[in-house]
């Protein structure tokens, strides 16, 4: 089976952002295990490290193709909705 060079570019890229991912998921669990080991007290930092690690997991299962945990975060709707509020702000800027 021979590949173009269009599935070729699709395929690293798709093997680019599964490492990316990977690499977020790790960072993030260093420094949410960084923090328990020495600030043990510090349940805010944990708690926020603690969400973005869960969702840097989910990314990185749905990249790899694997089914959504039942317990997965997703951003809250207020986050998304100013999102795409400073998105149309700044289009407007631009236009």
């Amino acid at each position: 089976m021979r590949y173009s060079r269009a599935d070729y570019a699709k395929m690293l890229a798709a093997q680019q952002e599964v490492a990316r991912a990977e690499e977020d998921y790790h960072r993030l669990r260093a420094a949410y295990v960084e923090i328990a080991k020495n600030e043990p007290g510090h349940e805010v930092a944990l708690a926020m490290i603690g969400c973005d690690m869960d969702r840097a997991h989910a990314r990185l299962q749905a990249l790899i193709g694997l089914p959504r945990m039942p317990f997965t975060h997703d951003p809250s709707k207020t986050v998304l909705r100013d999102a795409e509020r400073e998105l149309k702000d700044r289009e407007k800027e631009s236009a």
